[in-house]
């Protein structure tokens, strides 16, 4: 069928045409970003599902791939649903894909049972069980089990049931068309939900479920959310034409050093009956992770609200009767992690940071150490499977170098570390559940992602036995899309920071005729949990700093301390004193390429949106001159008004830390801000909300600085609709150029393109 089979010959790259076009800036997906997503093994890892658009759009299609039939090649599987609308999303499916930056449409979700041949998958018109799969397309049967709204809907393991959310309670059905539902739990209430995780749990932790069947399908584990006596912050539509309920939205949003949402974990039986609550401990904690265990029980990973401790435990789901089986502590924080696996005879694979890196290890069934199994000064991103037949642990990780990600292989009895995939850059993996096959799907710099099956077993590993997508875009090619350069960066104490640097001029053709360095533009992210300075194709589409340098700007990017893939050491500067250290390695980077010749010291800028536009603002207020112009894209401007779990992780609460809190604000150094300086912010943003915007507007008047202000009515945190994102690159590219640049912006007007 056309567009299935997703290769072609690359076409050779012509001269480019001047500056790129706003339209192709903010144009998504970005160029050679159509790759599948969302890989699932499934019926005993026969069959490899995902979800694609063929035609480089944003609606995705669900197709197929059988392992035991590899010839047939991937295959599109039939779904005769209502494919998903962004503009008909009811507000709490819109908020879903906010919290997992979501921005694909038609098939969102496709998840299989875990012991059967079943997949289930949530469309507009209702929830869908197709069976069948194993035995190819032709033999799918298609069951609409659930109509209108359902939320976190989850196969039984044996394919039987569909547990789901309406109206903020469990139910269960019967997955054949015309089932009827039975209710399972009973109190949802006005802020009291069951079967969904908290704000924060979306948000900040990693677990965006709240519901988990047992192995053998007669118990359903969930959470219960109560956050009614959390204050209702409310979001005003501003920018609507409607008045009264339809124009406004209440969230009970857990402010750092308040009340979180209290969640309890409970055990109810698919029949029907009471639910088991189990005994947590320490209400004020939160609950991270939620595992059945082979033999029926259920653990959970509970995190200290300070977040030092994490303790892995046991219940029994029949009383809730807890074990402790291990305790994790560490300084300055814990970083919660996905690196649990049983094994058959009940130890456990876990990971581990006590070294200042994250490490594997294999533990008993009672939480002893049992040995190390990898170490060094490089870190473990990710445990990506186990092939307990082969004794085998895949993982991924920085082994060769914090801008790569690979995948390798450690006995389960330790000993040598294979690395089995082999081309340079970033190598995003699927192990399948037997561990006979992964997913690679691979980018870099000068390399736009391929997606392939490869083998795992060592007798012919890596070894390609499908290519799922290897299309070029033709877009990169009109776009003359260069990629930027890896550099280093040494810090003021001498740690070697990653950087990329994009070069500005036309492709093809290096240098300038200019007398003096052209001006700089600083992009910066530079918070936790993120890396910008990697060998993936992002770097290559970050479209902005491509525009920016074709109209002769170069654009630096440095991971400063406190960013992601570095290991704990790494991250730990930042503790309790944000918006310092970070600040320091920014300027760094700004001096090394002042030395390198490769700026004008008194024309550099720096754009960052969310902790970058909190970093936008620290820069300019801590560094005046260094930095003479910048753009805030949704920023923290104080660390009070941003949620608990991420707040309070590195910078304790306001009442145990208040120094910290008032000299790490925007607050602290307004009086100091230099430059020109453009505000940006959606008013519906109820992630980063436009208050933190508001507070730092009144202190910049009361200081008498001058700024810009755009404003997103109809945005949340970041910019969905492809009419405000043109708008926004357009006015933030017109305000660098502006200020930046000696020519009038009336040189800068070919039809469609920025300047």
């Amino acid at each position: 069928m056309p567009g299935v089979r997703h290769g072609g010959t690359r076409p050779v790259q012509p001269e480019p045409a001047g500056p790129i076009p706003f339209e192709e800036v903010a144009r998504l997906p970005l160029p050679g970003g159509t790759e599948p997503v969302g890989f699932a093994f499934g019926a005993d890892d026969r069959v490899l599902v995902y979800r694609y658009a063929p035609d480089g759009g944003l609606e995705r299609r669900l197709f197929a791939l059988r392992l035991d039939a590899l010839d047939e090649g991937p295959v599109e599987v039939p779904v005769r649903g209502e494919p998903v609308r962004e503009e008909k999303l009811p507000l709490d499916e819109q908020l879903r894909r906010e919290r997992e930056r979501e921005v694909g449409v038609g098939i969102t979700s496709a998840t299989w049972a875990s012991d059967a041949d079943a997949l289930v998958v949530p469309l507009a018109d209702g929830v869908h069980v197709l069976r069948g799969l194993a035995h190819g397309v032709d033999a799918v049967t298609d069951d609409v089990v659930v109509r209108g709204p359902a939320r976190s809907a989850r196969l039984a393991p044996d394919g039987s049931r569909v547990a789901f959310v309406r109206d903020g309670d469990v139910h269960v059905v019967d997955a054949h068309e015309g089932a009827v539902p039975e209710r399972l739990t009973h109190t949802a209430a006005d802020g009291l939900t069951n079967g969904l995780a908290e704000f924060v749990a979306q948000e900040e932790m990693g677990r965006p479920d709240g519901l988990w069947w047992s192995p053998d399908g007669q118990l359903l584990a969930y959470c219960e959310v109560d956050e009614r006596h959390v204050p209702v912050y409310r979001i005003v539509h501003q920018g609507s034409d409607e008045v009264g309920p339809a124009a406004f939205e209440d969230h009970r949003y857990p402010f750092a050093g308040k009340e979180n949402a209290r969640v309890r974990l409970g055990v109810v039986p698919t029949a029907g009956g009471p639910t088991v609550w189990m005994q947590t401990g320490d209400p004020d904690g939160y609950l991270a992770r939620v595992h059945w265990l082979r033999d029926g029980r259920l653990a959970a990973q509970l995190e200290s609200r300070d977040q030092t401790q994490l303790d892995l435990v046991v219940f029994d789901p029949s009383t809730g009767t807890p074990t402790l089986v291990h305790s994790e502590r560490c300084e300055p924080w814990v970083n919660l992690h996905d690196d649990f696996f049983e094994l058959g005879s009940g130890d456990f694979v876990w990971s581990s940071e006590r070294t200042g890196f994250r490490h594997l290890e294999l533990r008993s069934a009672r939480g002893e150490l049992l040995r190390v199994l990898t170490s060094g000064e490089w870190q473990v991103d990710a445990l990506e499977g186990v092939d307990e037949r082969r004794g085998l642990v895949y993982f991924t990780g920085t082994r060769d170098g914090p801008t790569e990600r690979h995948l390798y292989a450690v006995p389960l009895e330790g000993g040598e570390i294979r690395r089995l995939t082999t081309d340079p850059g970033t190598h995003r993996v699927k192990v399948s559940g037997d561990g006979a096959v992964f997913v690679d799907r691979h980018g870099a710099l000068g390399a736009p992602p391929t997606v392939r099956v490869r083998a795992c077993a060592p007798e012919d590993a890596g070894a390609v036995l499908a290519t799922l997508h290897d299309r070029p875009d033709p877009r990169v090619t009109s776009l003359a899309l260069e990629p930027p350069e890896l550099v280093r960066v040494p810090a003021g104490d001498g740690t070697v920071l990653s950087g990329l640097y994009y070069r500005p001029g036309v492709p093809g053709r290096r240098g300038s005729a200019a007398d003096r360095p052209p001006p700089l533009v600083v992009q910066v992210y530079g918070g936790p949990h993120a890396q910008l300075a990697v060998d993936d194709w992002g770097p290559t589409v970050s479209m902005r700093a491509q525009a920016l340098r074709r109209l002769g700007i170069g654009v630096l990017v440095v991971d400063n301390r406190g960013s992601a893939r570095r290991g704990l050491r790494f991250e730990a500067p930042i503790h309790r004193k944000m918006g310092e250290v970070e600040v320091q390695d920014q300027v760094a980077g700004v001096r090394w390429a002042v030395e390198q010749g490769l700026a004008d010291p008194e024309r550099v800028g720096i754009y960052g949106w969310s902790y970058g536009g909190y970093m936008v603002l620290r820069c300019l207020g801590r560094a005046p001159g260094v930095f003479c112009v910048g753009v805030a894209g949704a920023p923290v401007t104080h660390h009070d008004g941003y949620d608990t779990h991420y707040t309070e992780r590195y910078m304790g609460t306001p009442q145990s830390n208040p120094d910290g809190y008032r000299s790490s604000s925007v607050f602290s150094c307004v009086e100091s801000i230099g430059g020109a300086l453009l505000l940006v912010h959606g008013l519906i943003d109820e992630n980063v909300h436009f208050r933190h915007t508001a507070r730092l507007i009144d202190r910049l008047i009361a200081a008498n600085k001058p700024y810009e202000l755009l404003c997103f009515p109809s945005e949340r945190h970041l910019p969905r609709r492809h009419e405000d994102r043109v708008y926004l690159e357009e006015r933030v590219v017109r305000f660098l150029l502006r200020h930046l640049t000696d020519r009038p912006e009336r040189a800068h007007e070919p039809t469609g393109a920025p300047g």
